[in-house]
């Protein structure tokens, strides 16, 4: 399969420039020309690479560059920008970034960054149609959860955020976050919505619900699946 890359620029005439050029190279190349679309393309779907720039309308690149890994996802990221300062080649790396390109730049030194950040990273395999952590299966296809075999219950609720956190697995995630994503609003009610429903989740799949080792709180921030 060719490498999916996922170009985030705004200045038309480059994101012409290098989507061909990728292309020819054999990259499969998706474009957003603002921040906030390439955000959502970025934690909708799975790329090898984003070649993301930093003046972007809408939401900088660092602000998706920082977004991106709050939520999880671990794609490795090259940032273009026209700016050199130090400081900002910096705060992008400290953001999660893993490599900058200043601009202008020669296309061939952007060619070999991009392959030896993909040479670096893991192959991303494509969406499992199940989970399996210890006796307990998730099988996304049929929404069904089984423990050695027999069905666990689960209400669509309880599956729609079990499913958010194995897709999220390791990641710390917000209540708000939760609250946005599984139920589609960030504001009411309360995030004690959250709190109740994880209960309710550790009852059905913990060992023991009062010391769970699937779903853990992390004081003051939220939730981790660590299944």
């Amino acid at each position: 399969m060719k490498p999916r890359i996922l170009l985030v620029e705004d200045e038309r005439g480059l994101l012409l420039t290098l989507t061909d050029r990728l292309r020819d190279e054999g990259y499969e190349v998706e474009t957003c020309s603002d921040g906030n679309s390439g955000f959502e393309r970025a934690s909708a779907d799975s790329f090898d690479l984003i070649l993301l720039d930093v003046m972007l309308p809408g939401k900088s690149g660092f602000d998706v560059c920082r977004d991106l890994r709050q939520r999880g996802v671990a794609t490795p990221i090259l940032m273009l920008t026209a700016r050199g300062q130090t400081v900002d080649k910096v705060v992008g790396l400290k953001l999660g970034a893993d490599d900058y390109l200043t601009k202008p730049f020669e296309m061939m030194e952007l060619m070999a960054r991009i392959e030896a950040l993909l040479r670096r990273a893991p192959p991303v395999s494509p969406a499992a149609a199940a989970h399996q952590f210890g006796p307990l299966r998730v099988d996304f296809r049929s929404a069904e959860v089984s423990r050695d075999g027999k069905p666990v219950p689960l209400s669509a609720r309880e599956f729609q955020l079990l499913r958010y956190f194995i897709e999220h697995r390791g990641a710390t995630l917000s209540r708000d976050e939760l609250l946005n994503e599984v139920w589609g609003y960030d504001t009411t009610p309360t995030t004690r919505t959250v709190d109740v429903h994880v209960a309710w989740l550790r009852q059905k799949l913990e060992e023991n619900p009062r010391y769970p080792q699937l779903i853990l709180t992390i004081h003051g921030l939220g939730y981790k699946f660590v299944g």
